[in-house]
């Protein structure tokens, strides 16, 4: 049976994008026009996988994305960093001066704002998702309206694409997850990275000390990021990715950040794609 894979956004996007590189051309899609809906879909069963956006090199970590991840108790199996191009498009036979508003999901906003600075008159508005904007003035005929979205949404939608790369800075990454269900088995032989959230006591030095306890087991940090802990104010919960060449030094710390942390908790162990 053809497995269904949960996006956010529709045909078109870098979701869409993502699946494909990541598990072929021919990918069935369940559309999802939010992140907390593309999690229903997979905890509801409704797909097999989800691609999620996690952190852009612009705009920072996409932090509730983190809470839904564990909140649900959903896997991360893998990842995929792609390169992020955005392109101003419209209906055709427009020129920029016709365009009067712009809508496109706020990263995207976010990622190309220097870019219109030099057309004030140019409203800028957010909305779901990227593709589906694009989708929308087609299907409505809408004109003085743009879009920020891929080449592929402008082909898909026959839109015209008036300015090309619009983004800040050219060096734009997305880095996604691949999420399931299910916690999968681990390749101990492809398996050099892992997610991992953890909550300690508030004690003086105890974050430091957590971070030796990786150093010395050979773990490299490559992400942290802390959430508050609703129910308990002034608390909070860290989110931590490490690689590591050794997969025994990684089960190595797992058994000390145990003891160390009142809670510790693996979101996913998966071959790092970074370098890819």
């Amino acid at each position: 049976m053809e497995k269904t894979i949960a996006i956010q956004g529709v045909q078109g996007s870098n979701h869409h994008k993502v699946a494909q590189l990541y598990f072929g051309e021919e990918v069935q899609l369940d559309e999802c026009l939010s992140f907390d809906a593309l999690v229903h879909s997979l905890t509801h069963e409704k797909s097999s996988y989800a691609i999620m956006a996690l952190e852009n090199t612009i705009a920072g970590s996409i932090i509730p994305n983190y809470a839904l991840i564990d909140k649900n108790n959903i896997h991360i199996n893998g990842e995929y960093y792609l390169n992020i191009h955005h392109h101003l498009m419209a209906l055709p036979n427009q020129t920029i001066e016709d365009i009067s508003e712009v809508c496109s999901h706020p990263m995207a906003l976010l990622q190309c704002k220097e870019y219109f600075k030099q057309y004030p008159h140019i409203k800028l508005v957010e909305d779901v998702d990227t593709a589906a904007v694009a989708r929308r003035i087609q299907e409505k005929q809408q004109k003085g309206i743009a879009a920020i979205a891929t080449k592929t949404a402008a082909e898909l939608f026959e839109l015209n694409v008036l300015s090309s790369e619009i983004q800040t800075i050219t060096s734009n990454a997305t880095r996604f997850v691949i999420l399931q269900k299910q916690k999968p088995i681990e390749d101990i032989d492809q398996v050099d990275k892992a997610s991992l959230r953890f909550e300690l006591d508030h004690k003086r030095g105890s974050l430091a000390t957590v971070l030796n306890v990786m150093s010395d087991c050979k773990l490299n940090l490559t992400k942290i990021q802390s959430l508050p802990i609703i129910e308990t104010p002034w608390k909070y919960a860290f989110f931590v990715d490490v690689t590591f060449e050794s997969y025994e030094d990684y089960t190595k710390a797992l058994s000390v950040l145990e003891i160390m942390s009142t809670t510790l908790k693996v979101l996913g162990a998966y071959k790092n794609r970074r370098n890819i």
